[in-house]
C-alpha cells in the first residue's frame, strides 16, 4: 500500500483559508432559499426508493411519514438532499451525518459503560460541505417547534439557538488542542447538571416562573430518561423480544414489525433452516471486519434465533434483523441488530464514497464522528450481492428524547445541545479552525441559515401536504397505526 503525504497547513493558513471562503460565499448567501424551478417530485423520490424496499412494508413506510410534517421530514433525507445541491456552500468539507435532524441524537452506552451523548443515526453518512448538516438539523427544530404548536417567535428562538449553539461551539474547538477535541464529549452527568443549572437560572428570575415549572418538570423526564437508558440491554431486549419455548429461547413473532427466521419462507424463499445456515455464513463475515479482541469476545456466543425487524420512519422498507446469540446460558443473551446499508442520499449529487461497500462507509463514518462507537459495529455483504449490512449492538442503554411534548424551554436547549454535539462531530472529522474562520464572530451564520429554516419548513409542509394526497388518491399505499 502506497501511503499518500498529507498537507499539513498551520494555524494562521487554516484560518486565512476560513476567512478567504467568508469572503467568497458570505454567511449571509445562506438566507432567502427558495425551490428550483426543476426541483423533483417529491413523491417521485419516495417512489424510487420504495423500488429497492420489502414491498409489505412501504405501505408502513408511508403510514408512519403521513402522521405529520415532522415525520415527513424524518422519513425524507433524498427529498432534502437535493434541494441542498443548489444551496451555498464556503467548500469546507467534513464527514457528515447525511442525516442530521434532532431526532437522530440521542443517549447510549460508551465501551466503558458510561452514558453519553452523540449522534446515533450514519445511514446517509459521505464527506461533503459542513452546511448540509446543520441546515438539515436546524431546519428539523423549526418543523418540530411548529408541530408542537410553538409561536412563531418561539419557533425562531429555538431555531436560531441551534445554530447559534453551532457556530460559538466550533469556535471553542477551533482553539482546543487537536486530541481534546478528539477526546470531547458529551456524557449524560454533564448533560444533567446542565438540565438542572438551567431550572436553577430560572427559578431565579421572578418573571421566568412559568419556564421554571417547565424546566423542573423537563428535568424530571430527563431524570426518567436517564435512568430507562440504563436498563436497556439484551436481557431487557430479551425479555420484550423473546419467549422461553421447551427451555430454549426464541424471538417472538409480532408481525409486520417482528416476524422470525421460521416464519420467513414465504419473503424471502428459503427455509428456517436455510436461513439459519445464511446467517451463520453472514456472522462468519461479519466477524472479520471486527478487531481480534472483539472478534474473541464474539466467538463466545453462539446464535440462538433471528428475525426481521421493522424500525425507525425513512428505514421502513430496507431489510432490517435481529440476531439473538446466547453466552454461558439462557441468561447470557446478546441482540445484534443487521441493518441494510444502501448508497448514501447524498451519492447522488456528490463524489460517491471510497468506500465501496455501503455497510463499510457506515461503520467508517459513524467511527470518524462520534465520541465512541460500540464495540461491535461492523459489516458484511448480503446473500445477494447487491445487498450490503452493517451490523451493532441493537440495545445497549439506548435513550432519545421525547421532542413532541417538548415546551419552548426545553426544546431551546435541546437545540443548543444537538447544536454543540454536531459542532463536535464536524470538528473531528473536519478542520475546526477553517469552519470557525468562515463561521466568523457575528450572527450572521445564524440569522442566515435560521431564515433558511423557516423557508424550508414552509417547503416541507407543501411537500407533506402532496404526500397525504399521494396517498389519498391511490397513487401510494399507506398502513396507519403500525
Amino acid at each position: 500500500m502506497v501511503e499518500t503525504e498529507v498537507a499539513r497547513l498551520t494555524t494562521a493558513e487554516r484560518t486565512a483559508r476560513g476567512r478567504e471562503a467568508r469572503q467568497r460565499t458570505p454567511p449571509s448567501c445562506h438566507s432567502g432559499w427558495e425551490p428550483a424551478r426543476d426541483r423533483p417530485d417529491p413523491v417521485e423520490l419516495i417512489e424510487r426508493q420504495n423500488r429497492t424496499r420489502e414491498p409489505d412494508l412501504v405501505p408502513v413506510r408511508h403510514g408512519r411519514m403521513a402522521v405529520s410534517p415532522f415525520t415527513f421530514y424524518r422519513g425524507g433525507a433524498k427529498i432534502m438532499a437535493a434541494d441542498l445541491v443548489g444551496t451555498p456552500t464556503a467548500g469546507l468539507t467534513t464527514q457528515l451525518c447525511g442525516d442530521a435532524h434532532l431526532s437522530n441524537f440521542g443517549v447510549f452506552a460508551s465501551p466503558e459503560r458510561k452514558l453519553m451523548f452523540d449522534l446515533n443515526d450514519f445511514d446517509e453518512t459521505l464527506p461533503g460541505p459542513f452546511e448540509y448538516d446543520v441546515e438539515r438539523l436546524v431546519a428539523s427544530f423549526t418543523i418540530a417547534a411548529r408541530n408542537n404548536g410553538f409561536s412563531r417567535s418561539n419557533a425562531w428562538d429555538v431555531t436560531y439557538a441551534s445554530v447559534r449553539s453551532y457556530r460559538e461551539s466550533m469556535a471553542e474547538f477551533a482553539r482546543m488542542r487537536t486530541m481534546d477535541v478528539w477526546y470531547s464529549h458529551l456524557s449524560d452527568d454533564e448533560l444533567m447538571n446542565a438540565v438542572r443549572n438551567l431550572t436553577g437560572e430560572l427559578e431565579k428570575d421572578p418573571k421566568a416562573k412559568k419556564d421554571a415549572k417547565e424546566a423542573r418538570k423537563a428535568e424530571k423526564k430527563a431524570q426518567r430518561t436517564r435512568e430507562k437508558a440504563y436498563t436497556r440491554d439484551s436481557l431487557q431486549a430479551l425479555a420484550k423480544l423473546g419467549e422461553e419455548v421447551d427451555g430454549r429461547y426464541r424471538i417472538v413473532s409480532r408481525p409486520p414489525i417482528v416476524v422470525p427466521a421460521r416464519d420467513l419462507a414465504s419473503t424471502f424463499g428459503l427455509s428456517a433452516d436455510e436461513v439459519g445456515h445464511a446467517l451463520r455464513d453472514q456472522l462468519r463475515s461479519y466477524r472479520s471486519t471486527l478487531p481480534e479482541d472483539r472478534r474473541q469476545l464474539l466467538e463466545r456466543f453462539e446464535v440462538v434465533d433471528s428475525a426481521r425487524m421493522v424500525v425507525g420512519v425513512g428505514s421502513v422498507g430496507t431489510r432490517a434483523f435481529i440476531v439473538l446469540l446466547e453466552g454461558r446460558n439462557a441468561r447470557d443473551p446478546l441482540f445484534l441488530q443487521v441493518k441494510e446499508a444502501t448508497a448514501s442520499v447524498l451519492e447522488d449529487h456528490l463524489p460517491r464514497s471510497r468506500f465501496r461497500q455501503p455497510g463499510e462507509r457506515v461503520v467508517q463514518g459513524q467511527r470518524l464522528m462520534q465520541a465512541a462507537s460500540d464495540i461491535f459495529l461492523g459489516w458484511t455483504t448480503g446473500l445477494d450481492a447487491d445487498r450490503h449490512f452493517y451490523w451493532r449492538q441493537l440495545r445497549d442503554m439506548k435513550g432519545s428524547a421525547d421532542v413532541e411534548s417538548m415546551t419552548p424551554v426545553g426544546l431551546t436547549f435541546y437545540a443548543r445541545t444537538c447544536g454543540w454535539t454536531l459542532a463536535r462531530a464536524h470538528a473531528r472529522a473536519g478542520d475546526p479552525v477553517a469552519i470557525a474562520a468562515y463561521l466568523g464572530d457575528d450572527d450572521a451564520f445564524d440569522r442566515a441559515v435560521t431564515d433558511f429554516a423557516e423557508r424550508y419548513a414552509d417547503q416541507n409542509e407543501r411537500d407533506f401536504q402532496e404526500f397525504v394526497s399521494a396517498i389519498r388518491f391511490g397513487r401510494l399505499e399507506a398502513h396507519t397505526g403500525v
